[in-house]
């Protein structure tokens, strides 16, 4: 085999094995990746102080995304079973954010928070010590397939949605 055929089977190889591995690199606006769980579990801590107490976070149901410059939002279900009913109902979540974001035209400032999707189709943040930041209304995903306690996915339109289910809040830098 001539040298300029072997070049041409590794390249056509090589641009083979990228058409492959495509979707598992799900890039979205602005070069930002959503990350998967390989990557989660480097970034979530195994426990989060929330409203005077800790809580363990499951990384398995969690998400994120890095954008293009580094910076992270990520989000991780908790257990919530040491906190109160009403803390329960509304905190399900940690959110962390390394830069301002909006969340339904609701400007977040970099920090940690509590989320929580709630009853009559919210999305509620608040604050370490539990107090509401602000809330918004949620859109239902019928189509989803396969529905997960909490996941980050590429948005169509623009940004990222943060999926409870088939609930979903879409944010954006």
């Amino acid at each position: 085999m001539s040298k300029q055929t072997i070049l041409k089977t590794v390249a056509a190889g090589v641009a083979a094995i990228a058409m492959l591995a495509a979707p598992a690199l799900v890039a979205a606006q602005g070069g930002a990746t959503v990350l998967k769980a390989p990557e989660m579990r480097k970034l979530v801590p195994e426990t989060v102080f929330y409203r005077g107490q800790t809580a363990t976070t499951q990384v398995r149901n969690s998400g994120g995304v890095k954008f293009a410059d580094g910076f992270y939002v990520v989000a991780s279900m908790v257990d919530t079973s040491g906190y109160s009913t009403g803390i329960a109902a509304k905190y399900q979540a940690y959110f962390i954010t390394e830069v301002p974001i909006k969340i339904g035209g609701h400007g977040l400032a970099a920090g940690a928070y509590g989320i929580g999707f709630i009853p009559g189709n919210k999305f509620i943040v608040t604050d370490l010590g539990g107090h509401d930041v602000f809330t918004v209304g949620t859109t239902n995903d019928a189509a989803m397939t396969r529905p997960t306690p909490l996941q980050v996915t590429a948005d169509p339109a623009h940004g990222f949605r943060l999926y409870a289910g088939r609930n979903f809040v879409v944010f954006e830098r």
